[in-house]
């Protein structure tokens, strides 16, 4: 069943050559969001893997809400925010939100990230976990892996112990897992 899920969901991601900016070859998640089984196989395959990987030691399930920029594909307020809900959701878990900067109420802690054109900031609320809860960081794509360190940086400011970050894609000629550390990283596709 899981070679069959996973073909199901590798059939439902499609290329754009020169998309956003000539030379970048966007893999374009749409697709699969569309279609329930493919979204279900790829929800199932993820929580299959820390089922496998971590039983029943995850607490809480963290992604990124959506902010102003919903399109660019190395962030996980492009798409992923989708995915954190429903593997929470599939595991019995509680999920915790991660947001730019100024969109969550109360107080906070942020951590900042390079963009190719500048500078964001993530933030988190400070009693959104409690130390020493153990947290997997999910998202639709790494590519640089900027995002995905930003929130684990924000989950260690909370003293919360990340176990994994997750992804449906990854980029792997961009060398975003590099940028985790010690961090176990695990995608369901790879692509160049």
């Amino acid at each position: 069943m899981a070679e069959h899920d996973l073909q199901l969901v590798a059939r439902r991601i499609r290329s754009f050559p020169d998309f956003p900016i000539p030379g970048v070859l966007f893999r374009d998640i749409s697709p699969l969001l569309k279609d329930p089984d493919s979204f279900r196989a790829s929800i199932r395959l993820l929580a299959g893997h820390l089922k496998t990987t971590h039983g029943g030691k995850i607490d809480y399930i963290a992604g990124e809400w959506p902010g102003a920029a919903l399109l660019c594909p190395a962030r996980l307020d492009s798409r992923g925010f989708l995915f954190g809900p429903s593997l929470a959701q599939e595991l019995g878990l509680g999920c915790v939100l991660i947001r730019k900067r100024g969109k969550l109420p109360g107080p906070t802690v942020s951590a900042s990230y390079a963009l190719e054109y500048g500078k964001a900031e993530l933030e988190i609320q400070k009693d959104a976990l409690e130390p020493g809860q153990k947290v997997v960081v999910v998202d639709d794509l790494l590519a640089t892996g900027g995002t995905m360190r930003a929130a684990c940086e924000l989950l260690g400011q909370l003293r919360a112990e990340v176990l994994e970050c997750v992804s449906l894609v990854e980029l792997t000629s961009l060398k975003g897992r590099e940028k985790l550390g010690a961090v176990p990283f695990f995608s369901l596709l790879q692509y160049e």
